[in-house]
């Protein structure tokens, strides 16, 4: 049997508003299991949960209710933490700093050797396609830019599974042509991918297996392969729209 790497079991957050008290169930018994090597792809409405999920897959939030591991360790574990890459939905920068600086900074963090965090750096600034901005401070760098060095960041420890918020925004189309390979060589290499994302072109043609969440709750999931079979992604977006077509959001 494959290896299941990401496991979430009844996963629930509430959150409490803080004039009312009241409190706001914005996830609902999520259960989800992502397999060793598979791309997984959480789609959904604005507000339906996703970076929720992705924060407590992670550990940077708490559950009100349930569970998640990821590759074999609570969420959150040390042990666990160190074989991830994330790039949250809006990346934080210290921008007196370089490109080449901030990923200094990110493998020193992870404790890299001097040697190997100076090769890797230097690969991944080629990856991401920085070179020409490397040494300029991220204060002048554009949206795109930033985008891309924030992918760079996530992929500097050689992560076994990778959990991406949105890793196509602020990207011109060129830029997420550059994503998509770079993802396709991520899944050549066996890593695990879990990310968000509106944009269901680029869902359809990296992802294995699709979830829709609407309202904190898992409508729909099924492979890529049985929702297009010829690779349109219109045929995505029909199951996407029908998935919540019932379920819609209140006004």
């Amino acid at each position: 049997m494959a290896d299941v790497v990401i496991q979430a079991t009844n996963l629930s957050k509430e959150l409490t508003v803080s004039l009312s008290r009241r409190k706001v169930r914005i996830l609902s018994g999520l259960n989800l299991s992502v397999l060793k090597g598979e791309t997984y792809g959480l789609i959904g409405p604005n507000g339906a949960g996703k970076t929720t999920s992705l924060k407590l897959m992670l550990g940077l939030l708490r559950p009100s209710e349930g569970s998640v591991e990821i590759l074999g360790e609570p969420a959150g574990h040390k042990g666990a933490l160190a074989r991830l890459g994330y790039l949250p939905e809006n990346p934080y920068f210290y921008s007196h700093l370089t490109g080449r600086e901030f990923l200094d900074f990110a493998g020193e963090l992870f404790g890299i050797p001097a040697k190997e965090k100076r090769e890797r750096m230097a690969e991944l600034i080629a990856t991401v396609k920085l070179e020409a901005a490397a040494d300029t401070q991220m204060r002048k760098y554009s949206k795109g830019m930033l985008q891309r060095l924030g992918i760079a960041q996530s992929l500097i420890n050689r992560p076994e599974v990778i959990f991406w918020d949105e890793p196509m925004s602020g990207l011109d189309p060129i830029g997420r042509r550059d994503v998509r390979e770079i993802l396709a060589r991520l899944k050549e290499t066996g890593t695990t991918i879990f990310f968000n994302s509106h944009l269901l072109p680029d869902v359809n043609d990296i992802c294995d297996r699709v979830g829709v969440l609407n309202n904190g709750k898992l409508v729909a999931e099924d492979l890529i392969k049985n929702i297009s079979a010829d690779g349109n992604y219109k045929d995505l977006e029909e199951y996407f729209l029908d998935a919540v077509s019932d379920k819609v959001r209140p006004a």
